[in-house]
């Protein structure tokens, strides 16, 4: 069984992701970058990505991670609250353990794509 079937399908990650995004968009560290994007759009390709790494159906029609993040000057901490904010709203979707630590590991083999700053912790 996927870790997409093993969360509860597509329903149960489209719920994930639009918390998540949302969560991101209201968070007080990183919403800010976040305030010329549409909302809606970040949730679809949100989805997308999630899903094809998670072994569902759907495939990724963004721009390559590289490309679409490099205008942005994503600090390493900032990426790290990114990665926090998915933790807690996985959590708070009693998403089983195994995907969780699957999915952040994926998240962390992106971190280059995103921010060429590999420190900062984040935590809380």
């Amino acid at each position: 069984m996927s870790p997409f079937d093993q969360m509860g399908g597509e329903a149960k990650l489209r719920a994930v992701v639009d918390d998540f995004v949302d969560r991101c968009f209201d968070d007080t560290m990183i919403g800010f970058l976040f305030q010329r994007a549409e909302r809606d759009r970040i949730k679809r390709f949100e989805y997308q990505h999630a899903a094809e790494h998670l072994g569902g159906p759907a495939r990724y029609e963004g721009r390559p991670l590289d490309e679409a993040h490099r205008p942005h000057r994503i600090f390493g901490g900032q990426f790290a609250r990114r990665r926090q904010i998915l933790i807690e709203t996985l959590n708070d979707h009693d998403v089983p353990q195994p995907v969780i630590d699957a999915w952040i590991e994926h998240q962390e083999r992106l971190r280059g794509l995103i921010t060429k700053d590999a420190g900062s912790d984040c935590v809380g």
